[in-house]
């Protein structure tokens, strides 16, 4: 918020604008957006931990907090129902630097597969968020050295490959294939960013039967206040809400 969240916040005038990693307690921000926004968070458990927002024109017929019946205590998912199509927020859980999580968060992509394809089953998904993976070589700096570590492991990458298999396209890849140098994540490290040694870990996924309505996708590079930049997503031709 003291770097200029609400001045990009304007600026994009998003139809639909999704955080992660709110890492807020209810009550703890007074965030003074237009009136027209609705405002969706889910918070974790643990204070100053995890969490999601979602920032709405356009009210939902329904709203889901987790992916399962209850809440899910690190508030990592916010699913919004419109007319034509379901969209989903998330905050994928790390492994951790030292692998120590990397099982329960195998588990995890696994549910959250189920989760989008049972809801592809009934209309088709958009899906944003913090994937903490890159899927690829081409998708950050310096594959050879990162390979086996947190993030960009041969499981972690084989599961965004299960996932995209299930029905789902990496919007940006369906435009930009051979992008290189393109990433959404830096080290806080001293100079990483200015040289652009990053990582995209940050996707808009598509259901595949909504792949034709993807008109751009934009890595937001040149905003900064957080080690991670904004996508942005715009799609037309289709019947939205």
């Amino acid at each position: 918020m003291n770097k200029g969240f609400l001045d990009y916040f304007h600026t994009v005038d998003a139809d639909i604008f999704c955080v992660q990693e709110t890492k807020l307690q209810e009550g703890q921000i007074a965030l003074d957006l237009p009136s027209e926004y609705q405002s969706y968070w889910n918070y974790a458990e643990r204070k100053g931990y995890s969490g999601t927002a979602v920032f709405s024109r356009h009210t939902p017929i329904s709203v889901r907090y987790g992916m399962e019946a209850d809440t899910e205590p690190e508030g990592r998912i916010i699913t919004l129902e419109f007319d034509s199509f379901y969209l989903v927020t998330v905050y994928t859980p790390n492994a951790k630097r030292d692998l120590s999580r990397l099982d329960d968060r195998l588990e995890w992509e696994d549910r959250f597969r189920a989760y989008l394809q049972r809801l592809d089953a009934e209309k088709p998904v958009i899906a944003c968020g913090d994937l903490n993976v890159a899927h690829q070589a081409i998708d950050l700096k310096n594959a050879k050295s990162n390979r086996g570590n947190s993030g960009f492991t041969d499981e972690e990458r084989g599961k965004m490959t299960e996932l995209l298999a299930a029905g789902f396209v990496d919007a940006f890849r369906f435009l930009y294939p051979d992008r290189t140098d393109a990433y959404t994540w830096w080290s806080n490290m001293p100079r990483v960013r200015e040289r652009n040694i990053g990582w995209r870990i940050d996707y808009f996924l598509v259901s595949t039967r909504l792949s034709p309505f993807v008109s751009e996708v934009r890595l937001e590079t040149h905003v900064l206040g957080s080690d991670h930049c904004p996508v942005v997503l715009e799609m037309s031709g289709f019947d939205r809400v």
